[in-house]
């Protein structure tokens, strides 16, 4: 850890990451969590505008309904910003789509804050496919950012730092929504809108910063201004070997162009690094991690916690994920990818199962619902310290130059299509199967734990090349095995 925050403070990356970070993962955490305290607030919002509007008050289910809409829109703006990111970051560089991402999310902000003055719940739905689109723009330009800008020995690190700031994001949501703060009904649109303050700074500070070294080389074929960009975050130096590095690489890719998502799905030398992703993504979203970020107010409601207590615990929850988040990148790089992903699968399953039983018992005994939150945490600090950040490292680390930016693209599709899934049915969920429907989590849990554990290979320490090199045996003999792949730069 020290020499990683030597090597930091050297240049200027620090300050990029933080940069990249507000206007990036953070967006996605805050708008993530920010909904879960206001959400009384907004569903009584629901019924006054409906009810000024046809002079009557909305059957509960239309309420419900129109409340997972809200929730939900959040993720179909994020299914239109993902596949966004690759043709803005590839025709205007990560800087400048990293930007304009954050010019969409002060546009959402304007719109939800004229929601309440015309009494639109629609705007309301508006504004969140706004915050979507703006989020999955900068989240997926985040994490290309991060991949392209980190040295191999610390790119765990770095790239962990995506999560550290969803955390961020999410830990300031539930704070500013005590009602202490803004988590009153006269300012839940202004709740809402607080991360714009940070976009902002986003547009004024990210110009002063050097563009992506790997874009620079490999996509420009400028080497010079790749030293200068390396030489701008990390320090005086050579640099030789990372510019070694990415020299293969650019050798290994030069008959293949980039890749579209289509064109990847259809590729026959990476379907076992897609399928990783794909199962890992899929078990994240399904581990119930996204909606006790959503509807932890929900959640601890049906365990039984007295309402007056549910945003200080809420906020407490917050505090243990950012914690867990702060050095899980020293614990990736120190212990590998592998064991954090099955041990925190594994630990969460177990978890799930636990808050099953006690919310069953809920009403046995005053401190079992607290013995809920206790295993919610369990659940949170097992996600951030394992499957939450190392997914987004493997997904930098598993795909070449050629075929990262499809990766990214097609990966985070399919993460915000689970979550707008889940953010419309799990209102509906909950109320249909009570304390079962977290069995469903523990089952997600228990699959990509037991896959981690006996088929994905361990990234640590490797190159680009060398973990392809690693996927393609698997996809050859379904396990690694050096001796019977083909050479790297036929399959690519």
């Amino acid at each position: 850890m020290d020499s990683f925050l030597q090597q930091l403070t050297r240049g200027n990356a620090i300050y990029l990451i933080i940069v990249i970070g507000i206007g990036g993962a953070f967006q996605l955490g805050y708008h993530t969590a920010g909904l879960s305290s206001p959400s009384p607030f907004i569903q009584r919002f629901v019924n006054s505008s409906w009810f000024a509007r046809y002079g009557e008050v909305p059957p509960p289910h239309t309420t419900t309904m129109i409340w997972s809409l809200i929730v939900s829109m959040f993720a179909v703006g994020g299914l239109l910003g993902v596949p966004s990111a690759r043709i803005m970051s590839s025709k205007l560089g990560r800087k400048k789509a990293m930007m304009c991402s954050s010019c969409i999310a002060i546009v959402a902000a304007v719109v939800i804050l004229t929601s309440k003055m015309v009494d639109s719940f629609e705007m309301v739905i508006v504004a969140r496919i706004l915050h979507g689109f703006s989020a999955g723009l900068g989240s997926s330009i985040h994490l290309l950012y991060l991949g392209e800008i980190s040295p191999r020995k610390i790119r765990g690190m770095v790239t962990f730092t995506g999560t550290t700031f969803t955390c961020l994001g999410k830990l300031s949501g539930q704070l500013l929504g005590l009602s202490e703060i803004l988590g009153r009904e006269e300012l839940w649109h202004v709740l809402l809108c607080v991360p714009v303050c940070f976009a902002v700074i986003n547009i004024l500070l990210l110009p002063l910063f050097p563009e992506a070294p790997r874009y620079l080389f490999i996509e420009k074929g400028d080497d010079v201004a790749c030293k200068k960009a390396l030489q701008s975050l990390w320090g005086p130096g050579d640099y030789k070997e990372e510019m070694e590095e990415m020299l293969v690489e650019h050798a290994a890719i030069e008959a293949a162009p980039p890749k579209s998502p289509l064109q990847l799905l259809r590729s026959r030398r990476a379907p076992w690094a897609l399928f990783t992703l794909f199962l890992i993504v899929t078990c994240n979203q399904m581990s119930g991690m996204a909606m006790v970020s959503t509807f932890s107010y929900d959640i601890f409601y049906k365990a039984g916690m007295p309402k007056d207590k549910i945003r200080y615990v809420t906020l407490a929850v917050g505090a243990a994920e950012i914690t867990t988040s702060l050095f899980g990148g020293s614990l990736m790089d120190y212990f590998g990818r592998r064991p954090l992903l099955f041990g925190g699968y594994g630990v969460m399953a177990v978890s799930w199962v636990f808050i099953t039983v006690t919310v069953w018992f809920q009403d046995s005994a005053y401190w079992v619902p607290y013995l809920t939150v206790v295993f919610v945490v369990m659940v949170i600090v097992s996600f951030c310290g394992g499957p939450g950040g190392s997914v987004n490292c493997l997904n930098t680390e598993i795909f070449v130059q050629s075929e990262r930016t499809a990766a990214v693209v097609t990966v985070g599709m399919q993460r915000w299509l689970l979550y707008g899934v889940m953010g419309l049915i799990f209102p509906f969920l909950i109320v249909a199967l009570s304390t079962y429907c977290y069995v469903l989590f523990a089952c997600s849990c228990l699959v990509g734990c037991l896959y981690t554990f006996f088929i994905l290979p361990e990234t640590k320490g490797k190159t680009v090349l060398e973990i392809s090199e690693e996927f393609e045996a698997i996809s050859l003999c379904g396990k690694s095995a050096a001796k019977n792949k083909e050479p790297l730069e036929t399959a690519l």
